[in-house]
């Protein structure tokens, strides 16, 4: 009864419109209450050991790090890169979309900030050169969701918090993952650029390319240090986070030159606005993971799925299909800290390995970013690109699809995450 008094609150809060973080607090008042143990003070401690956390540290950070290299003009650099290296070549913008995306990954792990940053340039010029609007917006959404899989990732950060899995592995599990999207992408628009008539961009000539990967260099390092200082152990992920903002910064302010102290007040406001809802959603989230061990939900869920638990693999098909539903409805964020306390002990119990569970629960909730009616990506997409949201959706679709697909070969071949995780642990 505990797993129905808990979702049927949340759910109907959420259906009244109430913001996700006070729904999940009032779904833990209506579990206390039917536990007969209501008290303020266990929802105030609650609270504040939510927030009180050192690896969330690092989200503040990253968030910070992605509003800096927005504003400090880093995409556009990218950007620039990636058209003189592909830029001529037939649907070249496309695949310029793609490679940027799998770059600004590497840089910020938001897939809203990213979308947004690549989308306001490349979309209209896309449209310019001829492509199709609703392509071109559903290409750039698509490879906006890179970014939670790629590291840093926020996501993984929330998950390896909720989860207490290690940040680093799943940092450095997600590479493969991500690297095999973007590949998914690139097939998918080949396919599909064959049919465009847009028109080609100018080839660059070699001294175009040196300039124009010189302009780039200071972004494409920040991955390069940020995996070697977590590879070789130099820093922990929040130390990395705040690498990466002061990194930002100094390149944005004394090689760019375009983060002036206005800017650099707005980045702050930004990011400060942007980190109190994470903050909070970890915060009520931690009353509802407390009061789920404490109501014992995940062995009552165990107990309905004791059958899978000997074959994981249909196990993993059954949790990402739920997942999939789940994420129609639901953001990232709030899908991760109130799923990851349920499904945890039974991915444990079925001996699955938790950073592969942890890689594959972030992706499927990328892809939800992608699916509406909540679908942030996609409504960010649409707005950059104005276009209409079932517009987008056509768009979008053959991309999604090779996204699914790329989850799916993730399910059938765990090795294609646990491999290269164990190579890079060497």
């Amino acid at each position: 009864m505990t797993p129905v008094i808990f979702l049927g609150s949340l759910l109907g809060a959420m259906a009244f419109g109430m913001p996700i973080a006070f729904a999940l607090l009032l779904s833990g008042v209506c579990l206390m209450m039917y536990m007969g143990m209501f008290d303020t003070q266990i929802i105030a401690q609650n609270l504040i050991n939510g927030a009180n956390s050192f690896p969330l540290l690092a989200v503040p950070f990253f968030i910070l790090a992605g509003e800096f290299m927005n504003a400090g003009g880093i995409s556009r650099k990218i950007i620039q890169f990636a058209l003189t290296l592909v830029g001529p070549i037939r649907g070249g913008l496309g695949y310029v979309s793609i490679i940027a995306a799998v770059i600004f990954a590497g840089l910020s792990g938001s897939a809203v900030a990213d979308t947004a940053a690549l989308g306001a340039i490349l979309i209209p010029m896309m449209v310019k050169a001829g492509y199709d609007r609703n392509r071109s917006a559903g290409l750039v959404a698509a490879g906006g969701i890179i970014a939670p899989v790629i590291p840093p990732s926020i996501a993984f950060i929330i998950f390896g918090v909720t989860s207490d899995v290690s940040i680093t592995k799943l940092f450095l599990g997600g590479i493969v993952p991500g690297l095999m999207m973007g590949v998914a992408l690139v097939f998918t628009w080949w396919l599909m650029a064959r049919k465009e008539k847009a028109e080609k961009m100018p080839r660059a000539s070699f001294k175009d390319i040196l300039i124009a990967l010189k302009e780039a260099s200071w972004a494409l390092i920040l991955p390069v240090i940020i995996l070697a200082g977590l590879r070789g152990g130099i820093f922990t992920p929040t130390e990395a986070a705040v690498v990466a903002a002061v990194y930002a910064l100094l390149v944005g302010v004394f090689i760019y030159r375009s983060l002036s102290f206005t800017t650099v007040y707005k980045c702050l406001l930004g990011a400060a606005k942007t980190t109190s809802v994470v903050m909070f959603l970890a915060a009520a989230a931690m009353v509802s993971s407390w009061l789920i061990t404490v109501a014992n939900v995940p062995a009552t869920i165990t107990e309905f799925l004791g059958p899978l638990l000997e074959n994981p693999m249909l196990l993993m098909i059954m949790i990402n299909i739920l997942l999939v539903l789940v994420g129609t409805a639901m953001d990232m964020t709030p899908t991760i800290l109130i799923m990851t306390p349920v499904l945890m002990p039974i991915i444990i119990q079925a001996g699955i390995d938790p950073v592969y569970f942890g890689v594959l629960f972030v992706l499927n909730c990328s892809i939800g970013l992608l699916t509406p009616p909540v679908g942030t990506v996609l409504n960010v997409a649409a707005g950059v690109g104005r276009t209409s949201m079932e517009g987008i959706m056509k768009g979008v679709m053959p991309f999604l699809i090779a996204e699914c697909v790329v989850m799916v070969l993730l399910i059938l071949f765990p090795s294609l995450v646990t491999v290269p995780l164990e190579w890079l642990h060497r």
